[in-house]
């Protein structure tokens, strides 16, 4: 069997992500890599900023908070009973700065908050006060949800032993961070968006040879390489060997290379193989003749005993067999040199019942009583195609000879003609004989191709009958066929219908 024609294997289902086209695969993983980037990068960023901002509180907090310390400390009281100045007095405060004193447990009344809006001072609310007197001198700086908002708090002991606390609000920070989070993600989107669009025409561009090298591939495929001269013609553009699409189109033009090579050394080895059996089919006819003649000769004028009477037939019977066999050898060298037919009306539905007429009335005079069920089944309006009647008469024959000399006597015979939907003639014959082995299947249609041992026939043949049947119909633009299994086989042929 040529291994060109060999079935494909049936590949296996690939998981999801390696169905996809090579082509998306990279345009998917460039914007995944560039997407692992940029949110790496945003998040950098982001943290950054955040720290940034935070240390800029902390050490505004360190210098209001001390700044508030000295203040107390250096002005004295400005009313009669002692009390300390309001440390929100003090200079060089920030906007919105809090600012409270703890002393001896207790919240000093003098503190506050100022609105950065408005600059207006405010006292603390009942419920900001555990979280005021909750504050460890000396801590780091944190984050704590007031009454007022949010706001990063520090706690300092002073020189009195009085805790002093600073506060700023986190209102600039957040807002700020919000918006480098908007832009960050609006900037990674727009990047990822105009990426994506730079990325699938630059493999476009690049992956466009190796489409070229695939269409060639698939065409040469496509092609018919069983038989006869094949010119692959097709190649690839000739591009940088030094890239990795150019060495595959270069190896794939190799590869053609080879194989049209190959090809044309098959050919030409089929033509001389051809040419001789054709040569040798001609030198045959006339010693063929000849030996049935001189046969034919002594049989009607020499007196012979019946042991030489009988090796005579024999001669004659085996010399008309050899001529048999020499006519199909040359009717498919025929064919293989034109397959040109003269076309004519023809009747299928007669032609197809005189045949199974003639079939049966041989099937009784070989077989006495042990022959065959034939059946006809054809269509109540006559069958008409374009065709050589001899020649499709002899499909017929050879079809039913085949079943007659390949299946047990007793076996049913049925030969269908019918019309199909887009005017074809159908024609097939099928018996429910033991069927035909599944290996043979492929090669019942190659020249002398026997298998006897898969079916129960024992008269000998030649293998000619089912590939002349072959050529025959593809000559005629049709199609031939068979399926088989124990118990049914079917041999269905399809011709053009008539286009009268």
């Amino acid at each position: 069997m040529n291994s060109l024609s060999g079935a494909t294997p049936t590949p296996r289902r690939p998981r999801r992500f390696k169905r996809l086209r090579l082509r998306t695969k990279l345009i998917l993983g460039s914007l995944l890599l560039l997407a692992s980037l940029g949110t790496g990068m945003g998040f950098a960023s982001y943290f950054s900023m955040d720290s940034y901002l935070t240390s800029q509180l902390d050490d505004q907090l360190q210098r209001s908070a001390f700044g508030a310390a000295n203040f107390i400390k250096m002005r004295p009281p400005q009313n009669p009973n002692g009390s300390p100045p309001n440390p929100l007095d003090a200079p060089g405060q920030g906007e919105g700065i809090l600012s409270a004193r703890i002393i001896n447990g207790s919240l000093d009344a003098k503190g506050g908050w100022v609105d950065p809006v408005s600059r207006a001072q405010h006292s603390f609310d009942e419920a900001d006060v555990p979280i005021l007197k909750a504050l460890t001198p000396g801590a780091a700086a944190a984050n704590y949800t007031m009454s007022m908002g949010e706001y990063r708090l520090l706690a300092i002991k002073a020189a009195d032993g009085s805790t002093v606390i600073a506060g700023l609000p986190l209102t600039a920070r957040n807002n700020t961070l919000s918006s480098l989070r908007v832009i960050l993600i609006f900037v990674a989107l727009c990047t990822l968006a105009l990426s994506g669009v730079i990325g699938t025409l630059l493999i476009r561009r690049s992956l466009r040879p190796l489409e070229h090298v695939s269409a060639v591939a698939n065409g040469v495929a496509s092609m018919p390489l069983d038989a006869g001269q094949v010119a692959l013609v097709d190649r690839v553009d000739p591009s940088d060997n030094e890239t990795e699409v150019g060495r595959v189109g270069y190896a794939l033009n190799r590869m053609l290379d080879n194989v049209a090579g190959a090809l044309a050394a098959r050919h030409l080895s089929e033509l001389k193989v051809r040419q001789f059996v054709a040569d040798a089919s001609h030198e045959l006819r006339t010693p063929l003749t000849s030996i049935q003649g001189y046969s034919e000769l002594v049989a009607r004028t020499e007196q012979l005993s019946e042991a030489g009477q009988e090796s005579l037939q024999r001669v004659r019977s085996q010399a008309a067999r050899m001529s048999g066999l020499v006519d199909d050898l040359l009717l498919l060298a025929r064919y293989d040199e034109s397959r040109e037919v003269e076309m004519a009306e023809v009747d299928l539905t007669q032609l197809l019942i005189e045949t199974v007429s003639d079939m049966q009335i041989s099937d009784v005079a070989a077989n006495n009583d042990a022959v065959h069920h034939w059946e006809i089944k054809v269509p109540d309006e006559p069958v008409l195609v374009q065709g050589d009647e001899s020649q499709l008469h002899r499909v017929l024959m050879n079809l039913l000879s085949n079943a007659r000399k390949h299946t047990d006597p007793g076996t049913e015979v049925v030969a269908g003609l019918s019309r199909s939907a887009d005017g074809s003639a159908i024609v097939t014959v099928t018996d429910n004989g033991a069927g035909i082995d599944a290996d043979f299947l492929p090669e019942i249609f190659s020249r002398f191709a026997r298998a006897d041992a898969a079916r129960s026939g024992t008269d000998g043949t030649s293998g000619l009958g089912l590939p002349i049947v072959k050529a025959i119909v593809e000559a005629h633009g049709g199609k031939v066929q068979v399926t088989s299994v124990p118990g049914r086989t079917e041999f269905l042929i399809r011709l053009p219908g008539d286009s009268k």
